[in-house]
């Protein structure tokens, strides 16, 4: 078995035990299912087309850290994880942040994601257009997100709240869909040389 094969079997072995640990640890798995749900739906997508269209060894190691910040939102709620806590108590926080952390990295993964889908599907290239398009990108599935949030919480009522995990916050969407926007350009901007790298190791950019 070659290096190539056995990267998605590991990242697909991590995946299942990652949310086999988050299902048995999870307080209510009604929330755990609307916390996790992106991986519920990505994990399928990604083994189904692994073959014709293997991911970069950056990119499997972005999902893999985007999955344990989905997977430990899903124990906890966002509003409940201890991380968020100990930040709260050590930098004067009014609220449990986790959910700052997860949106900015719902900015931050997807970013790579659309930037290597459009770079080996589009006639896009690394420049300017390929970056705002990217974040135009991330910003939509942010904005995407926040109805599913709107959506759930209007059919469930107060049941949903865990998932909303606004703690009080009139601006929480605002600033979800924020911190989701600094996420991308900083995953843009840090990440695209060495993402350019693996895509020419890969044949799909060429110098």
């Amino acid at each position: 078995m070659t290096t190539s094969d056995r990267l998605p079997l590991a990242f697909l072995a991590a995946s299942i035990a990652l949310l086999a640990t988050s299902l048995v640890l999870s307080l209510d798995r009604f929330t755990w299912i609307l916390e996790v749900f992106p991986i519920l739906i990505g994990l399928p997508l990604l083994v189904a087309t692994y073959r014709r269209f293997p991911l970069t060894t950056l990119l499997y190691a972005l999902l893999i850290i985007h999955f344990c910040i989905l997977a430990v939102g899903g124990i906890y709620t966002y509003a409940k994880v201890p991380l968020g806590f100990w930040m709260q108590e050590a930098f004067g926080f009014a609220r449990n942040h986790y959910d700052r952390i997860g949106h900015f990295a719902q900015g931050f993964i997807p970013a790579i994601l659309t930037r290597e889908i459009l770079i080996r599907t589009s006639p896009l290239r690394p420049g300017k257009l390929l970056y705002f398009i990217v974040v135009c990108v991330c910003l939509a599935i942010s904005a995407f997100y926040e109805l599913i949030e709107w959506w759930v919480t209007a059919a469930q009522g107060a049941s949903a709240e865990a998932f909303l995990g606004t703690q009080g916050d009139v601006w929480d969407a605002q600033w979800d869909m924020f911190f989701c926007l600094i996420g991308a350009n900083v995953a843009l901007i840090v990440l695209s040389r060495f993402h350019d790298r693996q895509l020419r190791n890969m044949g799909h950019l060429s110098d």
